[in-house]
């Protein structure tokens, strides 16, 4: 299969903001932190896929009341957390514009990972780059699945961690996880 990945589409964040006036909506009455528009469709300027990536940022106390305000009043289907610790996945078929929904505990690894690569990428022209062309390098090949394209691009994912300060220990777990996607 081909991973599409196109120049960035301001029209993104126009829709980043449109899901989070829906989600918002459905967890009216329900604690949350915060919802973070993530991944490469949160950068200006950066090639992305045409998916956006959001996270709801939450405290462990307040998961029970969000994973049931997403499945019974927003329609998402609860997928559990795809072997990631402290981030529970949601998705909701034929959603437009298409999106990976995550919960994500507050300090967690996998969130500051979300919000340091967003952050270093919208900061760091010389990172946004490197990393756009890695990901249209391997846009070009053919994959058995997204999955694959993923684990591919561990290692440019590696190095904007590292640009953002991320310790070893971090990075490690991160490598880790990464290559053991489950993500269907």
């Amino acid at each position: 299969m081909k991973v599409i990945v196109e120049d960035y589409n301001p029209l993104w964040a126009v829709q980043f903001q449109h899901v989070k006036d829906e989600l918002e909506e459905c967890l009216e009455g329900v604690s949350y932190l915060s919802i973070e528009h993530v991944g490469s469709t949160a950068v200006p300027g950066l090639a992305a896929k045409p998916l956006l990536d959001i996270d709801i940022v939450i405290t462990r106390a307040q998961l029970p009341a969000v994973i049931e305000a997403l499945t019974k009043k927003g329609g998402y289907e609860y997928k559990g957390d795809w072997g990631i610790p402290e981030r529970e996945a949601f998705r909701q078929k034929g959603a437009e514009p298409a999106r990976n929904l995550y919960a994500c505990i507050e300090g967690s690894t996998s969130l500051r990972n979300h919000l340091a690569v967003r952050d270093i990428c919208r900061k760091d022209e010389k990172v946004r780059e490197a990393y756009a062309k890695e990901k249209r390098r391997l846009a070009a090949r053919e994959w058995r699945d997204v999955d694959e394209y993923c684990e591919a691009k561990n290692d440019v994912l590696i190095w904007v961690l590292e640009q953002a300060g991320f310790a070893t220990p971090d990075l490690e777990e991160i490598r880790r996880r990464n290559t053991a996607l489950d993500g269907s």
